[in-house]
């Protein structure tokens, strides 16, 4: 007894001694080393300590001492520090239970019992990043902010609401899925089903790649959790009963099945109390009993085949049949082998050197891979997939047949040394990139190994693994061979799945919906119909009843740092004519580049393929180079290069904007002379004769736009309603909305393409040249003398225009960037010039356009016209945007209206936008816009309402940078620290007034010029409305 009492006594002392150690330290790195495996700190002890120098980071494992959960710490000197909890949920049919659940649990808890805590905290917060995932196997609840006391107030909000959520049963019928009258108010209404995540899934099957994606999963891995839809199917969400629900959090939400991850520089002590504190000495340990068992392997290969709906957007429509080869893998703790498979997975399908691209893609039978294509390492064992996607049905043996020679064909010869070269420098510059939410990519990249009970910090070993692989290659010479042998080859546990759309998908999915409905109400007596009307009534009246959030901690606006911290940056001349902005930054051995091209003086008839042009131009070949050459030099001596069109709107004048295009790119130091030649043989020498080589980058680039139409479709609303209110908004729906996404669907239907290929040249000529160019390095300090002399010789060496050319519209202006001094730093040198459009003829005017698509839900934005950035009323637009979202817009339509999203914002460009997506209404959706202009116009909210909208809106304006985006307001935008630092003091001086005043001013129906936007299923009611274009 003596003896453990003086163990106890000399334990407490030497964990003083050791925290004194730790904070008379500099780094977190440094305070990280010196924990001993065995401290014991608040309920944990110590497991494991790590240096991974790669990462300029220290791991620290620890275990809770009577629950068992799982914990590990990421010291790193980065302030935006970052939490997420995560739980092994292991759902055994589709209603969707883990993933209702991620909702329901969020939606108060017996600490914070007032309605939806997760969406109030995202206006009493300055956090960077806050949400909730539901994967194949495990959800997370990850959350990050710079802010210390912000930090504590968020770890409390997500401790609650994971471990003692209310699950009262409103939410879940909110959330979940209900029976309810289709007005809830008239009880002679037909019953429908509704809920948030009952309308999220219908949108998310309405993405044929998610379809094809989620069958894959669940055919290759047929056994356990995996075989079923862990987000819900429609069909079978109506199954999940309220009692299931909660019965799946009491097995899975419990700290023996949980597993926490913090990061950043904040002290981990005080983490840990507040975790020990809040929640884990309330419970026990217990036999968590969510075990995946290995996948038992098939004796022969299988096939499958689904359905799915048709391609509105196809090329060609009798090719819409998709097929893939999968082929299961190895265990994903095996850290190595996973690593390897990852790597020898990107040396088969990425870029166009790679063998299946040469097989498949170039081929000629389809338009792009197949969903899934590559390593998939999030299911317990991982698999591999590759197909293709856009081809005949009959074509379906083709493809397998390409499949099987392609890797007999890699077997015999092997990869080329460069491009395994090509591939580890990419790793080494993703080493050395810094983003700003490094922490969330950790928690992400981690989470599937270590819910198998796989090591984390073996994963993030990565300089270890890359020496192993290397020294694996230069002791065997086949030994990449040998694995696709192994797993490809002779491995029987392999799928053959295609996927063909039926003209009458989604009607048949409807008609099953309606079948399900109607067993369902037929099965209802009387009593429990009235029930369900009751129900209704009295979860309307509790989303409108005014919430006392008064029990959820918040910051206040006092602590927002009232001053930015300045960029100090300089611009000089290249070739005594070429500004260049320089901006010193800690970035790590890695030099960003980029320059910005106008489009001024090119014709009209060409603008419309400037976006084909952007995605082809690094793509085609240049100079001695053909195009694999070409991808080959990129991959081994850059980070990546890209080009994009680029319309930034004037901060001044809505009519005015600046048209160009702008080239990214980014390398180590050592490389930077080899970019920069590539940039100056790209300007000079791009090569355009390669005609089947564009034929497959245009139907590649067809397919694409075509497949992200789900799941971007409010953003494609949004821009066409916005394409009357500005002349820079009929040009951004020209390069970026459903106009491109028709355009590339024409060129890609054409048999005969060089009259488009014929087109590049041209483009060519009157953007690749130093007429109208501008550039920005941001380098580490000691690179930018070294950069100044490549980015000269790059100016100096690329054509200039034999002729003066003029503008094509010619009212151009030019403007220099605003600089005066700021504190006690400068901008210093030369001022950058912009030369920028404006069209004095221009008259906004409104339009109304329907897309009808075959969707089962809509996506909808309605656009206003206000004021630029510049002027004094864009500060009280902004925070009403926000104010409207958090107090209107998300009880109206997710809440009541069972759209999964929606809300207000305020561009850059002085365009007020309303947007829902996967949204079940449409026209009562636009009178919601209505009805927010008419709140926001009575002024009904308090000054704490307006506190918490600035809140969410400094934690916007105050995300991280990363070095290599500092000072790119000033360069892309024209926007100096000075105005930034005016424009936040307006922020801060926003009452209740001005939000009344702008409300009348701008957004009261008759003030502005307005546009709308549907797309979305035929609508009778909007069919019959003229005011309406249907498309």
């Amino acid at each position: 007894w003596w003896e453990r009492v003086c163990s106890k006594g000399e334990c407490y002392f030497r964990s003083l001694n050791q925290k004194s150690r730790r904070w008379k330290s500099v780094s977190a790195n440094e305070r990280a080393l010196q924990y001993r495996v065995g401290e014991q700190i608040h309920g944990f002890t110590v497991k494991q300590v790590t240096a991974v120098p790669e990462l300029f980071l220290t791991a620290v494992k620890l275990s809770h001492d009577s629950t068992g959960a799982r914990y590990l710490h990421v010291a790193r000197e980065d302030s935006n520090n970052l939490f997420s909890i995560q739980f092994r949920t292991t759902p055994m049919d589709s209603t969707g239970v883990p993933h209702i659940l991620e909702h329901t649990v969020l939606c108060g808890s017996q600490k914070y019992p007032c309605r939806d805590p997760f969406f109030k905290m995202l206006n009493r917060s300055l956090s960077t990043f806050m949400n909730a995932f539901t994967a194949s196997d495990y959800t997370l609840y990850p959350f990050s902010t710079q802010n210390p006391k912000d930090f504590q107030n968020l770890l409390s909000v997500y401790l609650d609401a994971a471990f003692f959520p209310c699950l009262r049963q409103l939410d879940f019928w909110q959330e979940g899925w209900r029976l309810e009258h289709e007005n809830p108010t008239d009880p002679q209404t037909p019953l429908v089903f509704k809920g948030v995540v009952f309308n999220e899934m219908k949108g998310a099957f309405t993405d044929n790649e998610r379809i094809f994606a989620q069958h894959l999963q669940n055919k290759i891995l047929p056994d356990h959790t995996y075989s079923v839809v862990s987000g819900g199917d429609p069909l079978y969400i109506p199954d999940l009963t309220w009692e299931q629900l909660k019965q799946f959090h009491a097995t899975h939400y419990h700290p023996s099945n949980s597993r926490f991850f913090t990061y950043g520089n904040f002290p981990l002590e005080q983490h840990l109390k507040q975790i020990h504190e809040e929640a884990l000495i309330k419970f026990e340990r217990i036999e968590s009993n969510t075990d995946i068992p290995k996948q038992k392997l098939w004796e022969k290969p299988r096939e499958h085949s689904v359905k799915c709906g048709l391609d509105s957007f196809a090329a060609d429509p009798s090719k819409q049949t998709t097929v893939s080869v999968s082929y299961l893998l190895t265990d994903i703790t095996d850290t190595f082998e996973t690593f390897t498979l990852s790597l020898l997975s990107s040396l088969l399908v990425d870029g166009p050197n790679s063998p299946f691209y040469k097989a498949l893609i170039e081929s000629g039978v389809g338009t792009d891979f197949s969903p899934d294509v590559g390593f998939n390492g999030s299911t317990r064992e991982a698999y591999f997939s590759v197909g293709l996607q856009g081809i005949a049905e009959r074509d379906i043996d083709t493809v397998k047949q390409i499949i099987a020679r392609t890797v007999d064909e890699v077997i015999a010869k092997g990869f080329e040394e460069d491009r395994i070269e090509a591939l580890l420098h990419k790793i080494e510059i993703q080493l050395k990139h810094q983003s700003t939410s490094f922490g969330l990519a950790l928690t992400s990249y981690i989470a599937s190994c270590w819910n198998q009970d796989g090591d984390p910090v073996e994963l993030l070993k990565i300089a270890d693994k890359v020496s192993r692989f290397r020294q694996c290659l230069k002791e065997n010479p086949t030994f990449l061979q040998e694995k696709v042998k192994m797993y490809f080859k002779d491995n029987p546990h392999r799928l053959t799945l295609s996927m063909s759309p039926e003209e009458d998908y989604h009607d048949k999915q409807a008609k099953m919906e309606a079948e399900k409905l109607g067993k369902k109400v037929k099965a209802l007596s009387e009593e429990e119909k009235t029930q369900i009307f009751e129900k209704g009534l009295e979860l309307i009246a509790l989303q409108s009843k005014p919430q006392d959030t008064s029990c959820l901690p918040a910051l206040k606006v006092s602590d927002i740092e009232p001053k930015i911290p300045f960029t100090v940056l300089e611009t000089t001349l290249a070739a005594d004519e070429i500004p260049v902005q320089y901006c010193a930054q800690p970035t790590n051995g890695v030099v960003y580049f980029r320059a910005v091209s106008s489009l001024n003086t090119l014709p009209e008839e060409l603008k419309p393929y400037v976006p084909l042009f952007c995605n082809v131009i690094t793509k085609m070949g240049c100079g001695a180079l053909d195009y694999r050459e070409q991808a080959q030099k990129i991959e081994l001596k850059t980070g990546g290069m890209s080009v994009s069109p680029h319309i930034i709107p004037d901060d001044s004048h809505l009519d005015v904007y600046e048209q160009g295009v702008l080239f990214s790119s980014l390398c180590l130091d050592r490389n930077l002379p080899d970019m920069m030649h590539l940039w100056s043989e790209i300007f000079n020498n791009p090569r355009f004769e390669e005609e089947e080589h564009f034929r497959v980058l245009v139907k590649k680039t067809a397919q694409e736009l075509s497949n992200g139409i789900p799941d971007c479709g409010h953003l494609y609303a949004s821009i066409r309603a916005s394409k009357n209110l500005t002349p820079s908004g009929e040009l951004q729906e020209m390069f970026s909305g459903m106009d491109q996404v028709k355009l590339m669907k024409r060129i890609a239907e054409m048999s005969d393409i060089k009259p488009i290929l014929r087109k590049l040249p041209r483009i060519k000529k009157y953007l690749l040249n130093s007429d109208n160019i501008r550039c920005s390095v941001n380098a580490a300090p000691q690179q930018i003398s070294e950069a100044s002399k490549e980015v000269e010789k790059f100016i100096k060496g690329i054509a200039r225009s034999k002729k003066e050319r003029k503008p094509v519209r010619p009212h151009v202006i030019e403007k220099s960037s605003e600089v005066k001094p700021v504190g006690s730093e400068m901008l210093s040198g030369l001022q950058i010039t912009r030369k920028l459009v404006n069209d004095p003829t221009f008259k906004p005017c409104q339009m109304k356009t329907h897309f009808v698509l075959p969707f089962p839900v809509n996506y909808i934005g309605e656009c206003i016209r206000t004021v630029p950035y510049a002027a004094a009323d864009y500060a009280s637009l902004r925070i009403l945007a926000r104010l409207m979202t958090a107090k209107f817009l998300h009880r109206e339509i997710r809440e009541k209206g069972g759209a999964y999203g929606g809300g207000a914002k305020l561009s850059h460009n002085g365009i007020f936008t309303f947007y829902s997506y996967r949204d079940p209404n449409s026209l009562a959706t636009l009178k919601t816009f209505e009805k927010a202009v008419e709140w926001a116009k009575s002024g009904e909210f308090t000054q704490q309402d307006i506190d918490e909208a600035k809140l969410a809106v400094f934690a916007a304006v105050d995300a991280p940078i990363a070095p290599s985006d500092k000072g790119m307001d000033h360069f892309l935008y024209g926007i100096s620290d000075e105005m930034k630092q005016l424009h936040r003091e307006q922020l801060f001086a926003v009452n209740s007034d001005n939000l009344v005043d702008v409300s009348n001013k701008y957004l009261a129906v008759g003030k502005s010029t307005r546009g709308q936007a549907v797309l979305g299923p035929e609508n009778a009611d909007i069919t019959k409305d003229p005011s309406w274009v249907k498309r």
